[in-house]
C-alpha cells in the first residue's frame, strides 16, 4: 500500500510540474494584448501601388535585426518587411510618443490597405506598452525591441519618437525625429516620401 501511495504522490507532483511549465510558456490569462499579428509584414500591403521613384534620396536599407512580434513573440526580420510602410519607434515613457500614437492608429485605419503601419515598442516594459495600446485602442502590428537594437542599428541616437518612411523596395526614404506628428503632418510626409495620398 505504501508503494502504491508513493507512486500516486509522484504522479501528482509530476503533473503539477508540467502544469507550472505550461503556465510559464502560455500567454497571460487576462486576455490577448492589443495590436495585431505581424505575419503579413513581409508581404506588400493588399493594394500597394508601385514603389516610389528611385530618384528620391535614399537614406539606407532597413536594418538587419530580428525582433519579436508583440502579440505572439514570433520573430520578424526587420530587413524583410515589405513596404510601403511607416514604422514608428515609440515607448510608453515618451510623452511625444503618447501624443502621436492616435494619429498612427488613424493612419492605419485610413490607408492600411496601401501601406503597413508598424510600431516598434523600444526599450520599454511590456506591461506599460500593453496598457498604452489598450488605452489608445491601437490595432496595428507592433514589434517589441526591449534592448533598442533597431534604434542602435539606425545610428540616429536615442531619439523617440522616430518614424521611418519605407518604400516598396524596403528602402528608408526619410527618418523623422521632429517630435509628435499630427494627422496633417503625417499625411504630408506619407505623400511626399511614399507618393501615397490620403487626407486626414
Amino acid at each position: 500500500m505504501k508503494r502504491r501511495g508513493s507512486s500516486s504522490l509522484l504522479a501528482v507532483l509530476l503533473m503539477a510540474g508540467c502544469a507550472v511549465a505550461d503556465a510559464e510558456q502560455a500567454p497571460p490569462a487576462d486576455g490577448p494584448p492589443p495590436f495585431a499579428h505581424c505575419a503579413e509584414l513581409t508581404a506588400p500591403p493588399a493594394q500597394a501601388a508601385g514603389a516610389a521613384n528611385a530618384d528620391d534620396a535614399v537614406t539606407s536599407e532597413l536594418p538587419d535585426v530580428e525582433l519579436p512580434c508583440f502579440v505572439d513573440g514570433q520573430p520578424v526580420r526587420v530587413d524583410q518587411i515589405r513596404g510601403p510602410a511607416v514604422i514608428n519607434l515609440w515607448a510608453s515613457y515618451c510623452e511625444p510618443c503618447r501624443v502621436e500614437l492616435p494619429a498612427f492608429q488613424r493612419l492605419a485605419e485610413r490607408l492600411g490597405d496601401q501601406l503597413h503601419v508598424i510600431g516598434v515598442d523600444t526599450h520599454d516594459g511590456r506591461e506599460a506598452a500593453r496598457s498604452i495600446g489598450e488605452d489608445f485602442g491601437l490595432t496595428f502590428p507592433n514589434l517589441y525591441d526591449r534592448d533598442a537594437a533597431m534604434q542602435s542599428k539606425l545610428g540616429r541616437g536615442a531619439f523617440l519618437p522616430m518614424t521611418l518612411f519605407v518604400d516598396g523596395h524596403g528602402r528608408i526614404r526619410h527618418i523623422d525625429t521632429s517630435g509628435a506628428l499630427d494627422d496633417a503632418t503625417l499625411a504630408t510626409l506619407v505623400a511626399r516620401h511614399l507618393d501615397i495620398e490620403g487626407d486626414p
